[in-house]
């Protein structure tokens, strides 16, 4: 098992991989969109002028802040002590900035990658000890406290022998070069990816029956039964969403579909069996099929479309802070329904 940890300028990603004889599997991913270097330079510069007393007054001033502090924070990579000096409206600021301040300051940023890691490997059901590796990625990661944490948290060193600005475009043209039919050396090299978010469809009282969890290996492919609400029904809406609420108004819609024909029996005694199918390519194919007709209808469409990584952050996040009332709300709702 191999950690990748991605801290870039304004996001931060990790993910768990399982390598077998050439096989990358995607075990689980996590991540926090709003934070990265960027967010250190903010805190290093807001304790600059804390400590000069003096303030930001213009949009020009805020720059030249975070510009010094930016430049102070490269150099405490490799220096004990640095000066942060910049020109401002009120005066000039300059102040002495030792590595250990620096580390303290920003402690509260680093624990936040450590709480995604803990997410991540509790997802996946892995102790950090069963990880053999920790792959460090973007810029930020150059910061000695990052390294330190994350040695500190796995008890081993990161492995940090790539070029941590330069590693995703390595792996993206190694990745290219298998696509195009080479195979280096003569090994082939599998990348087994993940689904980010749950796919599900709507049942009755505006609930969420999810089909495929997240963080499942695609290709996957699953099925569930599910029959009419009605006497003499004799046709159904599919709808079908992402995401890890359990009320339909709060997850992305992704298609909508009808299956028509449906033989006009007593509530429950139709068996319709709906299939979610996700390929290599992430693309989502869902039939929806009556078992006693032979009646079928069926959607195709690409989940990822459309979606960047904060929004499958923010979705992740709304998941875990709401549960508790979605937990009551859902438990309401299915007493309506019954």
């Amino acid at each position: 098992l191999y950690a990748v940890y991605d801290l870039g300028g304004g996001t931060f990603d990790l993910s768990l991989l399982r390598l077998t004889q050439g096989v990358f599997e995607v075990v689980a991913t996590g991540g926090d969109s709003a934070l990265g270097g960027d967010d250190y330079d903010h805190a290093l510069a807001d304790w600059a002028l804390a400590e000069a007393k003096l303030g930001a007054e213009t949009a020009q001033d805020k720059r030249a802040v975070l510009v010094a502090a930016r430049a102070a924070k490269e150099a405490l990579s490799s220096a004990a002590e640095v000066r942060l000096r910049a020109t401002l409206r009120a005066g000039a600021l300059d102040v002495a900035v030792t590595r250990e301040r620096f580390d303290a300051i920003t402690k509260p940023l680093t624990e936040r990658t450590l709480a995604v890691v803990r997410k991540v490997l509790r997802d996946a059901k892995v102790a950090k000890d069963e990880v053999q590796g920790v792959v460090m990625v973007g810029g930020s990661t150059r910061m000695p406290q990052v390294r330190e944490a994350v040695a500190a948290h796995f008890g081993r060193e990161p492995l940090t022998n790539l070029n941590p600005d330069e590693v995703v475009a390595l792996g993206a043209a190694i990745q290219a070069n298998q696509l195009a039919g080479n195979s280096p050396g003569g090994e082939l090299l599998l990348l087994l990816d993940v689904t980010p978010l749950s796919l599900g469809l709507e049942t009755m009282g505006g609930l969420v029956e999810r089909i495929i969890p997240r963080n499942s290996t695609i290709p996957i492919a699953k099925a569930q039964d599910f029959t009419t609400f009605k006497d003499g029904q004799t046709a159904m809406a599919v709808h079908v969403v992402q995401g890890e609420r359990d009320q339909v108004e709060h997850c992305r819609s992704l298609a909508r579909f009808e299956l028509r024909g449906i033989p006009p029996l007593v509530a429950g005694a139709a068996r319709i069996r709906v299939s979610f199918q996700v390929d290599a390519d992430g693309l989502l194919s869902v039939s929806a099929r009556e078992q006693g007709s032979g009646v079928e209808a069926a959607v195709t469409v690409k989940p990822s479309y459309g979606l960047a990584d904060e929004q499958i952050a923010r979705m992740l996040q709304e998941g875990f802070t709401t549960a508790e009332g979605d937990m009551r709300e859902r438990a309401l709702r299915e007493a309506r329904v019954e």
